[in-house]
Order: structure tokens, then sequence, then C-alpha cells
């Protein structure tokens, strides 16, 4: 965001802002588009996006009995989830993770790690499916999107706003001339949208550990609690291990099953493996 800022100073469109002030209505409009824009986009290629960083194998026709069990395990839990059948892949790693994404509840992907298929018990691996799928039927991807637009918005609608009067301060409360903002300006903007865009990805984060959440309390409605405490003990096991993190797309990791250890709570966009473990035994089905 900061960089587009810099890059419509100067083509000169910000026609909102001048020394005599800003028209408030045409920036809102200005940071509701630039706010929403990148967030679309990257939920429109998600898949596509998924597919190229992390070489996915989509399964369109099952080529053993570990990939017919994992298309038809995903099928009954769509079904059950009551959303379209999501496109299925695997996708070459070590880490034992596995994720979901795409634009819309009627165009996703589930994509699991031949690590995570190797390592976890098969009612473990349906633990995992269901916390996905509860992701694609909750709509959380459009969510996410939704909610990273609006931070989006208010954070270049602010930064603009806090910009201008930190420039009319550095330059003098009485200029009327017509030069527009000056360097102050542009410092400004640079400064308060990294700062204000830090305060919004605590806002993206909590918002993702409560998610994750609802994700396992989904998977214990659709399959009982036991396989998706099965997958969390199992998971937690390999994290006091020496857990391989595969790193190609941080912009997935939220739709991850776990989140990368060691974090502290507020950084991470994963509740603890424990907190999890309790919030899920105590869960009232």
């Amino acid at each position: 965001m900061a960089v587009i800022g810099i890059v419509v100073n100067l083509l000169g469109v910000n026609h909102f802002l001048s020394a005599r002030g800003i028209d408030y209505r045409q920036l809102l409009a200005f940071s509701l588009v630039i706010g929403f824009a990148g967030s679309f986009i990257s939920l429109a290629i998600s898949k596509w996006m998924a597919k190229s960083i992390y070489n996915i194998h989509p399964i369109e026709n099952p080529s053993s009995e570990a990939e017919t069990w994992l298309v038809e395990t995903v099928r009954a839990l769509a079904a059950k989830a009551r959303i379209a059948m999501p496109e299925v892949g695997i996708y070459d790693s070590p880490e034992v993770n596995a994720f979901a994404t795409g634009p819309s509840r009627s165009n996703s992907l589930v994509a699991v790690s031949s690590g995570l298929l190797r390592t976890m018990k098969r009612d473990e691996v349906e633990g995992v499916l269901g916390h996905e799928i509860t992701h694609i039927a909750n709509g959380d991807m459009v969510t996410m999107t939704l909610l990273q637009g609006v931070l989006n918005t208010f954070v270049i609608f602010l930064s603009y706003v806090l910009a201008f009067f930190i420039d009319r301060f550095l330059s003098g409360n009485g200029r009327d001339d017509d030069r527009g903002p000056g360097f102050g300006f542009y410092i400004g903007q640079f400064v308060c949208q990294i700062l204000l865009g830090f305060l919004a990805s605590l806002v993206v984060l909590a918002y993702s550990r409560a998610r994750e959440y609802r994700a396992d309390a989904g998977s214990a409605r659709l399959e009982g609690k036991a396989p998706m405490l099965a997958a969390l003990r199992r998971l937690k096991e390999i994290t006091e291990g020496d857990p391989i993190i595969d790193d190609r797309s941080p912009a997935l990791s939220a739709f991850k099953i776990s989140g990368k250890p060691g974090h502290s709570s507020l950084w991470a966009d994963h509740p603890s493996l424990d907190d999890r473990i309790e919030a899920l035994e105590k869960l009232q089905l």
C-alpha cells in the first residue's frame, strides 16, 4: 500500500488532495477501490497461485487406493457440509499439513501434503479434512478477503488524512498556496501506512485464530470429536519434535491445519495446539 501511495502521488491522480484541504468523499472512494482491489485479485487467483507455488497434483482420476480414499472422504465430508465438491490435490512436501483455498464455496481446493498422508493415520487425516472443509463451508476465504479489504481501506484513508495534517503542521498552517502536499506529506504517509498496517495485521491475526477454533468445532460436528482430537494430538507430537515447515507461500499459512511453533499468541495466525485441544475437549455437540 505504501508503494501504491507513492505511485499515486507521483502520477498526480490524487485530486482529492490539495494545499487547501481534503475532499473526504473522493478520498474514501479512492481508498475503497485501492483497499479492496488487491484483496479481491488475491482471492480470484488463490487456487491458481496455490497450485503454482506448491506444484499441486489435482486428482482427476485417482491412480491409487490412497488417492481414491482421499477423494471419496472429501466428497462425503463436502456432502455433509452441504457444499460443492472441492477440487482435491496432493503436493510433495515432508511438511505434515493441509490447506483449503479458493474464491467461493462452489469453487475451492483442498490440498494435502504427501508428508501428512505418510505420517498420519486415516482417522487423523479425516479430522484434518473435516477442518479444511469447514473453512470452505464457513466462507473463511471470502470473509478474510472482506476483512482485509475493509482494513486496507481504513489504513489508506487515515494515512492520507494524518499525513496531510502532519504536512500542514511542518509547513505552517498559514500556507494558502496551491502547491499541494509537500515532502512532509510523503514521509508522513509512508510512516502512517506502516504503523496503521501493523495494527491492522493484529486484527487479521486475531480473526484468523478465532476461525481456527470454529474449523476444529466444525470438523467435530462432521465426524465426531475423536478424529479432530487425534489429529491435533498427533500434530502436537510432531511440533514438539523437529517439525518441518514448508514456507513456499506465507500468504497461505492462515489456511493450513497448524501454524509455526514458537510464535507468541499475538503474532500467531493459529492458536496453540494445547488451546485448541482444550477447547475441543470442552465442546458440547
